[in-house]
């Protein structure tokens, strides 16, 4: 089963494609990971990738597919993959496809996880995390039981991610409408596309995706 999650920063993909991992034992595919994984590796594809990045550059496509090849041909990709972050815009959709079709592959389901921006703004936004374990909180939805404690270290300092602005935060949704909403016509007309609600609880986009999973 190889699937695509959908959705602008914030959606909760990352946390859906961990509970994808274990109940249908899939890989989750990272580009970001893939990334620093290959350059780590220092092989050609991780020296000519590290050279991009090097220059600030963003990566050229076809150095993405190759990469996303290599990795779901090793073992533990048998079974499957989510791709998380990825494709981004239609010309990498396409590429990917080919791919794919050169394997013997193809995509099952892309699910597109819908959000409110303005809510998502408010979500982000709020975030916080303890600076000991790295426990999640939000300043609204999720406050530590105890004032400034952890509920689950008992630490009492608390950090923030410096891009959890309203104003990265807002440009990170524009870029996303901009290139990668676009793919969604694609894979519509393909009849591989659906979408969830991610804008209800953790478990309830979990149950609306194993649905679509397993209607596909």
């Amino acid at each position: 089963m190889n699937i695509i999650l959908l959705g602008p920063p914030g959606a909760g993909k990352g946390t859906q494609a961990k509970r994808l991992e274990q109940r249908y034992r899939l890989v989750q595919l990272s580009t970001g990971d893939m990334l620093r994984a290959v350059v780590a590796s220092g092989s050609t594809l991780g020296r000519k990738a590290k050279k991009v990045m090097e220059s600030g550059q963003l990566m050229p496509d076809d150095l993405m597919i190759q990469m996303i090849s290599d990795r779901i041909e090793q073992p533990d990709c048998a079974r499957g993959f989510i791709l998380d972050g990825f494709p981004r815009t239609t010309a990498q959709a396409e590429a990917l496809d080919t791919m794919l079709k050169n394997k013997g592959l193809k995509l099952d389901s892309v699910i597109e996880m819908k959000v409110d921006p303005e809510v998502l703004v408010e979500r982000i936004t709020g975030r916080f995390s303890c600076a000991t374990c790295g426990a999640g909180y939000h300043d609204r939805f999720q406050r530590p039981k105890v004032e400034g404690v952890c509920d689950v270290c008992g630490g009492t300092e608390f950090s923030r991610r410096a891009d959890d602005n309203e104003e990265t935060v807002r440009a990170r949704l524009a870029a996303y409408r901009e290139q990668t909403a676009p793919i969604l016509p694609y894979y519509e007309s393909q009849g591989i596309l659906r979408t969830v609600d991610g804008m209800t609880d953790i478990d309830d986009v979990a149950r609306q995706i194993e649905t679509v999973l397993a209607a596909a």
